[in-house]
């Protein structure tokens, strides 16, 4: 894996025209971004009012992310905005079009000039038949890599009828497509502790998940999703799953049972566990897990080659992981 290109599914870039706007507009206050925190209006950031968001500079300094880039050994990263930025509960389209709309144009911005080493991922307004048209404007217009989605919009979960024409636009192009969540399931459980984080992230990954299969999108569509932390809560729920479609006939959506539908889905490395992340590579295959770190904030893997070579696979499989397989699905149809 030494000489092996080293790719990144999971970085995030949160550039600072967006978060300006943002603060213009009374909706972001950015009075200690020097000490590494902003705070954003709950119906764009998803999190409670005053909530201090991490704010590392890597987030909008392309020197300081490719000097660390180097650092971790990585050569290219894919680089979708936070789910702090995405409006997941916000109930105003007009102002969610107009935030994403302008994330991207920020991220194309910061981009632009390293695209050989940063390629971004446009992310979409779920919710809104909007969704479709920004999709493609990201992918012909600013030249992007790929898509990012997040788990719900507006209201509306992944498989609502309104995201039909996104997946039937994902699918025909093979557009690789990074799912992260964007919100959590509600509950005042969750205020403390950084649990919506450390908990509510996985458990919102398997929900929506679960809805793409169940849903069956998967069925209809075939799509390149890879979900975010290893799928969270996910796998371990096949057997759970598999069990409500043979028993309960209101889960008798597919003709197959959930866990083939789960091996469709590719899955990012940042477990943060050795074994789960063998466990992964066991039950899905080697080309079927891309590494990812969750940089640059303070959850995330700071060494994805030594991840990766704890695994103790053989090279070729290696290879897969830390880029191979991610390269193979950016250049489109095999």
């Amino acid at each position: 894996m030494s000489d092996a290109s080293v790719v990144d599914v999971h970085t995030h870039a949160l550039p600072m025209p967006l978060l300006s706007w943002l603060s213009g507009r009374g909706l972001a206050d950015l009075s200690h971004v020097d000490d590494g925190i902003v705070r954003i209006h709950p119906e764009i950031s998803g999190v409670p009012r005053d909530m201090p968001i991490p704010l590392a500079t890597a987030q909008f300094d392309v020197t300081e992310r490719l000097h660390d880039m180097r650092k971790m050994g990585v050569d290219r990263q894919l680089v979708s905005v936070p789910p702090f930025v995405t409006c997941a509960d916000a109930t105003d389209e007009a102002l969610v079009l107009d935030v994403v709309g302008r994330g991207n144009d920020a991220l194309a911005e910061l981009t632009a000039n390293r695209r050989s080493v940063l390629e971004p991922l446009g992310f979409v307004p779920l919710g809104t038949p909007g969704a479709v048209d920004e999709a493609r404007r990201c992918l012909d217009e600013l030249g992007f890599a790929g898509i990012a989605i997040g788990t719900r919009g507006l209201g509306r979960e992944l498989d609502a009828p309104v995201h039909e024409p996104l997946w039937e636009l994902l699918a025909a192009r093979s557009t690789f497509v990074f799912l992260h969540p964007n919100s959590v399931p509600g509950g005042a459980r969750l205020a403390d502790y950084w649990l919506p984080q450390l908990a509510g992230y996985p458990m919102e990954t398997a929900l929506a998940a679960a809805r793409l299969i169940f849903g069956g999108v998967l069925e209809r569509h075939d799509l390149r999703i890879c979900l975010a932390h290893g799928g969270g809560c996910l796998p371990s729920l096949r057997g759970r799953l598999d069990l409500g479609w043979s028993r309960k006939a209101v889960a008798r959506t597919t003709p197959a049972p959930p866990s083939e539908y789960l091996r469709r889905f590719r899955y990012d490395t940042a477990t943060f566990s050795t074994s789960l992340l063998g466990q992964l590579v066991d039950e899905f295959g080697a080309d079927h897990v891309l590494l990812g770190t969750d940089y640059p904030f303070e959850l995330a893997d700071t060494d994805p080659r030594r991840t990766v070579t704890a695994l103790g696979l053989p090279a070729a499989e290696s290879e897969l992981i830390a880029g191979a397989a991610v390269t193979a699905l950016l250049r489109g149809p095999s």
